[in-house]
């Protein structure tokens, strides 16, 4: 069974190294997997619900900040908001998890990690919305 902090470091790798995220796309991401994949890492792994922005769950940014007290993932602040980037040690431990899965699971992380860092926060939480609008009952969001 695959660890919330395995998933979490697992999603973050498929960016490639060195990819930062930001609080927005993290959720999003461990969302989509979980609604998506989620019998293909073990999950699973968190309990969204629907938030201000979308799907949002706290234990995401508690994993993270365990993840950051361990020196796998570094924490940083832009100003408005955290960012966050995996360690070069978090990134090979990632990378080792994204090995043992199946080509296709790579490749779908990948363009996911891919097309969700691309796009702005107005973009990526409307295409939540479009998708998963039972994820919008709760929104503050008027993009």
């Amino acid at each position: 069974m695959m660890s919330r902090d395995d998933f979490l470091l697992l999603a973050l790798a498929a960016a490639g190294e060195n990819a930062r995220f930001t609080p927005v796309q993290v959720q999003k991401l461990c969302f989509l997997i979980d609604r998506e994949a989620s019998h293909l890492v073990d999950g699973p792994h968190f309990n969204f619900r629907a938030y201000d922005y979308g799907p949002f769950d706290s234990a995401v940014y508690k994993c993270l900040e365990s993840l950051g007290e361990r020196h796998f993932v570094n924490i940083g602040e832009t100003g408005r908001f955290k960012t966050y980037t995996l360690t070069p040690e978090g990134y090979h431990q990632g990378l080792q998890l994204l090995d043992d899965m199946s080509p296709n699971v790579r490749a779908y992380l990948v363009d996911l990690t891919n097309w969700l860092r691309k796009l702005s926060f107005t973009q990526l939480v409307s295409a939540i919305y479009r998708r998963y609008p039972d994820m919008k009952v709760n929104s503050v969001f008027r993009g």
